[in-house]
């Protein structure tokens, strides 16, 4: 019989010797790994009516984890895609515990598994050059909010900059000489300089003119100086989409996010000619297969292969008769 094995050691062994002293990962999976565990143990107090720091290892079994999975979309609402990504947090704690708990091994590996449900992939949503240029003119150059706010968006939507990339930036990651570009720090904490085109040189130019905020280095501070929040770029943003959309009808119809103006970015490299792979070091992707979405998304680009190909000849229509019972029953499902 194996013995039991506290849930409460394993997790603090876990995040504080495997995830943040050994693997050294960002705080924003800390965070969602944190947010997994605390979901799971809520549930298992439920379910199980054990407070979290008396749990076993045997509880959390494939079994109880599956229910944990189907709660989640049921009762909270939780879509196909946030299911799995709690998956892959409680994934990677039974493999670390693999190593540690080789006896409970056929629990381990049951959990592990555990398939990741598939889901509808939405299309790609980007904005047109016009639909860009009328939020861009709907800031008021007259103010520094203005002025703060019109330089952002340019450098959002030229650069590609993911929205936390964007509000982490400082006045020194900018360099305006020859082969002016961006520095930020993304994803896997991935250091990449991105160029800069003349008219967002010349705003970052004139933007970095202005006084520092109370002496501070953010690129583009809030009034006090410290740094915009993610939730306050998302308010400024939709100000000038409504805007916007007093002059620019197609806006109506579109939602408009920070990450959009990243897809808009992109749509408009591939627009240039601009091989994928370019433009998956420009955005700072970890694999080029993330950066095809935006193929499916091209229109333009499906018709012009399109127009490559020689057309059906019309003939006449004859219809698949199999000519095997099991082909027929195949055919008739």
């Amino acid at each position: 019989m194996k013995p039991p094995c506290n849930i409460a050691t394993l997790i603090e062994r876990y995040f504080t010797e495997w995830l943040i002293r050994q693997r050294n990962v960002s705080s924003n999976t800390i965070a969602s790994y944190r947010d997994t565990f605390r979901l799971l143990f809520r549930f298992a107090q439920m379910r199980l009516h054990k407070p979290p720091s008396d749990l076993a290892l045997s509880d959390l079994d494939a079994p109880f984890i599956g229910g944990f999975l189907i709660d989640l979309e049921m009762k909270r609402g939780a879509s196909p895609k946030t299911r799995n990504l709690r998956l892959t947090a409680i994934r990677a704690f039974f493999r670390f515990v693999s190593f540690e708990e080789p006896a409970h091994s056929a629990l381990i590996q049951r959990v592990l598994a555990i398939p990741s449900k598939r889901h509808d992939k939405r299309q790609v949503h980007f904005l047109t050059r016009p639909e860009i240029e009328a939020i861009l003119a709907a800031t008021d150059r007259t103010t520094w909010l203005g002025r703060r706010d019109h330089t952002l968006l340019l450098l959002a939507v030229q650069t590609g900059l993911r929205l936390s990339e964007l509000i982490s930036l400082d006045r020194e990651a900018v360099h305006l000489g020859a082969g002016a570009h961006v520095r930020c720090v993304g994803k896997g904490r991935k250091e990449r300089a991105t160029p800069l085109s003349t008219i967002a040189r010349g705003a970052l130019q004139a933007w970095l003119k202005e006084p520092a905020r109370k002496g501070g280095t953010v690129l583009f501070p809030n009034m006090h100086g410290g740094r915009l929040s993610a939730d306050s770029v998302q308010s400024l943003l939709a100000k000038y989409v409504k805007v916007a959309t007093e002059n620019c009808a197609s806006l109506k119809s579109k939602r408009v996010s920070p990450h959009v103006l990243r897809h808009s970015a992109a749509m408009e490299l591939l627009q240039a000619g601009v091989d994928c792979s370019v433009i998956a070091l420009w955005l700072g992707h970890e694999s080029i297969e993330t950066t095809q979405t935006y193929l499916h998304a091209h229109i333009a680009l499906k018709e012009a292969a399109l127009a490559k190909l020689t057309p059906y000849q019309s003939g006449k229509k004859t219809r698949f008769r199999p000519d095997d019972r099991l082909l027929a029953f195949l055919e008739a499902l």
